[in-house]
Formats: structure tokens, sequence, C-alpha cells
């Protein structure tokens, strides 16, 4: 029994170990930025600065949102394709004819049709008009 254990421990080695690389990386990063960059404060350097605007006069007027909707629209997509990545791996093991395979099919159309729904519907009610 105790073998076994130890057997399954094993399995998650090669996850610690990018595990601690990464934040060994971040750290040494992190350190050598602090010890090696420039430390200079001043009124252009603590100025606030957003998308290559100088702010000028208040922060609290409206703006138009449409940046948001795009970057939105590009972080639905992106976590498709995400999805769609492992779902490939995993349909491409499985056999032709058998009854998992058009199940896992229908699945994944019926992730990207409900995908694509939303987008035909927020077309139609104007979200990506630009004016």
């Amino acid at each position: 029994m105790q073998l076994l254990a130890a057997t399954d421990l094993t399995n998650y080695v090669p996850i610690a170990m990018a595990v601690g690389m990464s934040v060994v990386f971040a750290i040494v990063n992190v350190g050598a930025s602090a010890l090696l960059g420039p430390r200079r404060d001043g009124d252009i350097k603590g100025d606030t600065y957003e998308s290559g605007m100088l702010s000028i006069g208040t922060t609290r007027k409206r703006f138009n949102v449409r940046f948001f909707v795009v970057a939105m629209t590009f972080l639905l997509f992106d976590v498709e394709v995400i999805f769609l990545y492992p779902w490939a791996v995993a349909y491409a093991q499985l056999e032709p004819q058998s009854p998992m395979s058009g199940l896992f099919l229908a699945r994944i159309l019926f992730f990207i049709g409900t995908s694509v729904l939303a987008y035909i519907y927020a077309w139609r009610k104007g979200v990506f008009r630009w004016d």
C-alpha cells in the first residue's frame, strides 16, 4: 500500500517543478528590477497616463465603451478556442463510430452554436456599431 502512494505522488513532480520554476522566475525578475532598475521620481512619472492621452480635467466624465465591447468579444472567442483545443485532442482519440464520438460532437456543436447565436443577437441589436 505504501508503494502505491509513493508512485502516485511521483506523477506530480513535473507539475511541482513547473510551479517552482515559475515562482523562482517571478521572484528573480522582480528582485532584479528593484536592484537594477532606475529610481527616478518626479511630477511626470507620477502623472496619470492612459492609452497615450494625458489626463486633463476631471476623471468623472462619460466615455464610449466600444473598446470594452471589442475586448470582451475577443475574450469570448479566445476562451472558446481554449476550450476547443482539449476537446479536439480528446475527440481524436475516440473510435470513429462509437456513441461517445457522436455525443462529443453534439456537445461542441452546441457550444459553438450558442456562441454564434449570441454573436448574431448582439450584432442585430447594434452592439458592435461604432457610431
